[in-house]
């Protein structure tokens, strides 16, 4: 029931959005970006792609990337929190112009994410972990079967705590920080969220008695940024994002918040 009520979301959302760019004299998505100047940029904020520093500034690799992007492009970029299970009703709602925050590539509910979005280049390499409390004694795949999991809502993450617990046993959040705290706190037995936050987050900080559990790896994953499905703004970011690759900027950044091993090499190509 869930794949066939996924599948009725995906034709009807791709009906909408086919409708919306063939209304006669209806503006494209890139000539009201330019128009306004600026675009909305959906994100979660969690380490180290958007999140806030000591100073209360937004920081991160994806919100850097984000702003270098609207200056090659001439606008500015705006930056709109979203809870990320709602995140394509926002897009194609047009509250936000793109879903920029570790986004990756994949698979909902067992239906393509190409199928609600267009992608642009993928620029990090990415994959799932485990996270559970040190010692915690799950050392097998098999061990995680009844478990209690918790996950981000409509996240990569979510889809491997099912797998590995039972979709009855995974609770679902609005950001992957919410998830992590869940196992921090003792009220659930393992989180699955994205490596590069785990990396940033677990075993210091607010979480010094979680660990990366190596006892299942995922298949790795790359980030991309969702547009609307049809929308001109996936080939403009896409410039941008060839332009910042080809300059260094990109390679600059990923080196600022170490993640200089996992840019995608030749982007675009």
């Amino acid at each position: 029931m869930k794949r066939i009520l996924s599948v009725l979301l995906a034709v009807m959302m791709l009906a909408c959005t086919l409708f919306a760019f063939t209304s006669c004299g209806e503006e494209s998505d890139w000539e009201k970006i330019e128009e306004r100047g600026y675009f909305y940029c959906g994100i979660t904020v969690y380490e180290p792609m958007n999140y806030y520093d000591e100073e209360g500034n937004l920081v991160g690799f994806d919100t850097e990337f984000a702003q270098a992007v609207a200056e090659k492009l001439g606008v500015e970029v705006k930056f709109t929190t979203i809870s990320w299970p709602n995140k394509y009703m926002e897009l194609n709602s047009g509250a936000i112009d793109a879903i920029w925050n570790g986004f990756t590539y994949g698979d909902e509910d067992g239906v393509s994410r190409t199928e609600y979005v267009d992608f642009t280049y993928s620029y990090l390499e990415n994959r799932q972990v485990i996270v559970t409390a040190k010692n915690s004694g799950l050392t097998e795949k098999a061990s995680f079967a009844g478990k209690k999991g918790v996950a981000e809502g409509g996240s990569s993450g979510q889809a491997v705590a099912e797998e590995l617990a039972g979709e009855d046993k995974v609770t679902t959040f609005t950001s992957q920080v919410d998830a992590l705290r869940e196992v921090a706190s003792g009220t659930a037995d393992f989180a699955v969220i994205d490596y590069q936050m785990a990396r940033a987050m677990v075993g210091v900080g607010d979480y010094p008695n979680l660990e990366i559990n190596g006892a299942y790896s995922p298949d790795s994953e790359v980030y991309a940024i969702g547009c609307r499905k049809g929308s001109d703004f996936t080939a403009k970011i896409n410039e941008a994002i060839k332009a910042l690759a080809e300059d260094g900027t990109l390679a600059t950044l990923a080196e600022k918040y170490g993640l200089e091993n996992d840019l995608i090499e030749n982007i675009g190509e």
